[in-house]
């Protein structure tokens, strides 16, 4: 995947995840970014670990939104 369309998708994908986890983030655009990136890496690896993915095959778009659902999840829990 080229690289504009990396960071396409890591933008929606972090706003999707901004959308559905409750609360204040206080985030940009590049974090929104930045979030939704990794969302898909924390996605791609986990799902490679429980056996949902095979070795580089990356993760889907709902993984990613998951995936950055979760980061969000612990971030707003150690700003706490």
């Amino acid at each position: 995947m080229s690289l504009i369309a990396t960071i396409a998708i890591g933008f929606i994908a972090g706003l999707i995840a901004r959308l559905l986890h409750p609360g204040k983030d206080g985030l940009g655009i590049i974090m929104t970014t930045l979030l939704g990136i990794a969302g898909a890496m924390l996605a791609g690896y986990g799902g490679q670990f429980f056996g949902l993915y095979r070795p580089g095959q990356p993760a889907g778009f709902v993984g990613s939104v998951v995936g950055a659902i979760v980061i969000l999840f612990i971030v707003t829990r150690l700003r706490k």
